[in-house]
């Protein structure tokens, strides 16, 4: 154990009284707040002076940002926290003007201070400011007139924080900065968006409580194109609100991120603050990630390439942005193209697969890499609770975005963007509802129609008499359709379960009396015409060598026996090569396969 001795001569340092120590802590809990973090950089405390107080007097802010207190009160931290926030905020609401009567329009300002202060919770009210009074709504110039005529009833006159005769707002003169009056409306408003910011990542269970980060020593043009977004543009709001941002150079260099990426399934936004500077791009770049998780980029991909589905998907999003002006389009890269405006993903996506290579060269927000700035991770892990839960909470903040952007009229959307939002927040169509739409375009239901033809002698005892009869409008021998079956060992036994299940019940049920069957691995296999309670129990996994379905579509295409306008339905998961198929055909793939070539005919995807 070491002791520290007192040198000859040296004095003592005094410790500061109990009192201004715990003014001081008030102070600076004060300034923790995000609210009140902007409104007191330009104000500090002063140290005890002679002036003398009224009995029930706290505090001034004088008009040279000086906040002086009453250092002879005995009073915690959080009740000089109030106290503190009481004064400033007079000045951020403005109520800073010379008037005739004074003392008046102090009371009218203290009923409005007090009122806010009692919504929004920050310190401890001392008595009396704790006392539950019954506040009049009104505003500060309707009071005034009100007490200049009826004078300022009894239990309201202690509400100043200067003291009952007098007033806190510095004499009723404004706050002065280098001579000339200070505008407090804008770090008011950014003290605002940082507490709304901070109060939606505490929801959220980014902050631990309120004020968690320090917004004011370090505020990051990313962070303040979140609060921007949080603020302006409600449509994505709730969705900035909810993500993590992540700002460390090194990660992204690590990750191979340039600018910008986003993480669906743990909710992480990760920017490079060496990739964009400007508050403007930042906006911009923002709107581009939360756009690609509300719409489900992720999740609507669905086996197709990852790198030039994410292309596709940049080129529509940033046509949107620019045609909404949201923020300045970046100049470290970016994808947009005028003939291309108006364009899904998925017909954007269709294009691009015609010239892999060219397309395999531009850069997205992630660079030049072979993959986006959409971070994949496990897309099976959607089917499960959480990932459901979680697709369920981004579809609700899109929701509820959409209305209260439509409801205040705060903003303009461009008309692709509305009707992509819209069709997402409809429930999603199933795979067997859309087979079973499949089905019905082919093979309509039987009409009954009547025959005035002469009928059978053996069953007519008048044959001279005609008599109506029913007969099918068309033949039951063209009610057909074919199946090629992949039975290779990469085959899904509870997949293929599946589609023969959904294709047995929808044939019985459209009347389809047979369906031409092929099974097909490494050679096909000619099963005929099956009935359709017989297709599944005759479909067996071979278990051989890779897939080749082109000998099986050319084997039905030249079939004799099957109808020209016959449809072909392939059964598949993706481990194929290119088809060429001339007829009507679909095809039936697990949810997240991938066809190596670009289909001409629906896709139906089983979940």
């Amino acid at each position: 154990m070491t002791y520290r001795t007192q040198r000859i001569g040296e004095k003592k340092k005094r410790r500061p009284p109990n009192k201004q120590r715990d003014a001081q802590k008030g102070f600076e809990l004060l300034g923790r707040h995000p609210l009140f973090a902007p409104l007191l950089r330009w104000l500090y405390l002063a140290p005890p002076t002679n002036m003398k107080w009224d009995d029930d007097g706290w505090c001034i802010l004088k008009d040279d940002g000086i906040l002086l207190p009453n250092y002879s009160r005995q009073a915690s931290p959080d009740e000089w926290c109030y106290m503190f926030a009481h004064c400033v905020l007079h000045h951020a609401f403005g109520h800073s003007r010379v008037d005739e009567k004074p003392m008046e329009w102090s009371s009218a300002s203290d009923i409005v201070i007090t009122r806010f202060l009692q919504s929004l919770k920050v310190g401890i009210a001392p008595a009396p400011y704790n006392a539950r009074l019954e506040l009049p709504t009104a505003s500060e110039s309707a009071l005034y007139d009100r007490f200049c005529q009826e004078g300022v009833p009894v239990e309201w006159r202690h509400l100043s924080a200067a003291g009952r005769y007098h007033a806190c707002v510095g004499h009723n003169e404004p706050f002065k900065r280098c001579g000339k009056v200070y505008d407090w409306s804008r770090p008011f408003a950014r003290g605002l968006e940082n507490a709304i910011e901070s109060a939606l990542n505490v929801a959220a269970g980014i902050e631990p409580y309120l004020g968690a980060l320090d917004r004011e020593k370090k505020t990051s043009h990313a962070r303040k194109a979140r609060s921007w977004i949080m603020s302006s543009f409600p449509l994505l709001g709730s969705l900035a609100a909810s993500f993590e941002l992540i700002e460390d150079p090194a990660l992204c260099a690590r990750m191979n991120i340039p600018i910008a990426a986003v993480h669906a399934e743990t909710r992480e936004l990760y920017i490079n603050p060496s990739g964009i500077q400007s508050e403007e791009e930042h906006r911009f770049v923002m709107a581009h990630e939360f756009l690609h998780v509300a719409l489900r980029h992720h999740l609507r991909r669905q086996g197709r390439d990852p790198y030039l589905w994410n292309v596709a998907c940049d080129y529509v999003i940033n046509a949107w942005l620019i045609e909404m002006n949201i923020g300045v389009f970046p100049e470290a890269g970016g994808l947009y193209d005028a003939e291309l405006k108006g364009l899904s993903a998925e017909a954007i996506y269709d294009r691009i697969v015609t010239d892999m290579r060219r397309f395999r060269k531009l850069t997205t927000l992630r660079g030049r890499c072979d993959c986006g700035d959409i971070i994949d991770g496990d897309p099976k892990w959607w089917n499960s609770a959480d990932g459901m839960s979680l697709d369920e909470f981004y579809r609700r903040c899109l929701a509820q975005g959409l209305e209260h952007a439509e409801r205040d009229g705060r903003g303009v959307f461009a008309d692709g963007l509305l009707e992509e939002i819209r069709s997402l927040l409809q429930p999603p169509v199933p795979w067997d509802v859309e087979l079973a739409r499949w089905f019905e375009n082919y093979f309509p239901p039987i009409e009954k129609i009547r025959s005035y033809a002469r009928p059978s002698r053996r069953q007519a005892s008048t044959p001279d008499i005609p008599r109506p009869s029913l007969c099918a409008s068309t033949p039951l021998d063209a009610r057909t359709f074919g199946v090629v079956l992949d039975t290779s060992g990469s085959m899904d036994r509870e997949l293929l379960g599946k589609a023969l299940g959904a294709i047995v019940s929808y044939s019985m049920a459209h009347e389809v009396p047979f369906a031409r069957v092929i099974h097909c691995d490494a050679v096909p296999y000619d099963q005929g015409y099956v009935a359709p309670e017989a297709i599944a129990s005759k479909a067996t996994v071979k278990g051989r060598g890779g897939t080749v379905l082109q000998p099986a579509i050319d084997l039905l295409e030249r079939a004799k026996d099957f109808p020209d306008k016959g449809p072909i339905l392939i059964i598949t998961d993706g481990y194929c090569d290119e088809l060429r198929i001339r007829r009507e055909h679909a095809f039936l793939v697990p949810e997240y396969a991938q066809l190596p070539f670009r289909p001409k005919g629906p896709v139906f995807r089983i979940s």
